[in-house]
């Protein structure tokens, strides 16, 4: 039981199921626009969100303690290195204008990452705007590569389901702020930290009534569009929900980097087995 906890806490720790999640959202917006399978651009997703997460997770630790790195970490530099090997070569077969937007994206990650200015801060500790990224670049690589890749002209459609998911991200990532509202430094200027407890759920409700609302507009401009994809969206707004409405400090670590992680997962699986 030891072992597979520990080989469990590897699969976490070392951001395979939050890649997972990005690998997810990278096929939904493959199905919603129609485009054909293409593992080439979901697996450039996949490897590099293994890449970033744990370059912004443990870039400092492992440059500022180096004799304090254990087993796992170098298990985890490991990982890392076969990733940005597969990511690597992925790119190089992406079209020119994905290559760009994602050195794009690659250059916000660094400037979340590492500290590019006087006051030694990098963007994850400037007040406020660390989920206005983390949902930024998550949107980019999910929904503007796929597409662009895929030489999909931009139309009103691609706008709304990028902000469906930005929205999704967004409440997602406040789930995180409300577990780790006692750990979180006050200066980060997170959105409880900001606004408290009762109103960060609120928002993260109101924002999911949006959400669902959209996929009607969706709906509208794309009448190609069956209607069933449209209850999924209903039932991932309502369990995101539940995960939003029981959130709180005293929650453990698996609740976010299991299960409320999971939730594009559980978006994918349903349409593909449902549609």
């Amino acid at each position: 039981m030891r072992i597979l906890r520990k080989i469990f806490d590897f699969y976490l720790d070392g951001s395979i199921h939050v890649a997972l999640s990005c690998f997810s959202l990278v096929q939904i917006t493959q199905l919603y626009f129609n485009i054909p399978k293409d593992l080439l651009i979901a697996n450039f997703a996949f490897f590099g969100t293994i890449v970033s997460y744990n370059f912004v997770k443990y870039e400092s630790f492992v440059r500022t303690k180096k004799d304090q790195i254990r087993i796992k970490f170098k298990a985890i530099f490991v990982l890392f290195f076969l990733s940005l090997i597969a990511a690597g070569l992925c790119f190089f077969q992406l079209e020119r204008i994905t290559q760009i937007i994602s050195i794009v994206f690659l250059i916000l990650t660094l400037l979340y990452a590492l500290p590019f200015f006087s006051n030694k801060k990098n963007a994850r500790n400037w007040a406020g705007i660390k989920i206005y990224i983390v949902a930024l670049c998550w949107v980019g690589v999910t929904v503007a590569l796929p597409v662009l890749n895929a030489s999909i002209s931009i139309t009103p459609f691609f706008f709304l389901i990028g902000i469906q998911q930005f929205i999704l991200i967004f409440v997602l990532i406040l789930i995180f702020e409300i577990i780790d509202l006692a750990q979180d430094d006050p200066h980060l200027q997170t959105v409880p930290q900001q606004i408290g407890l009762k109103q960060t759920k609120i928002l993260g409700y109101v924002l999911l009534v949006i959400f669902c609302v959209l996929a009607f507009f969706e709906r509208n401009i794309h009448s190609e569009l069956s209607f069933f994809p449209l209850l999924l969206i209903l039932v991932i707004a309502i369990v995101t929900a539940l995960f939003l409405a029981f959130a709180n400090e005293k929650r453990s670590k698996y609740y976010t980097s299991f299960w409320v992680e999971s939730v594009p997962i559980l978006w994918w699986l349903m349409l593909v087995f449902f549609l």
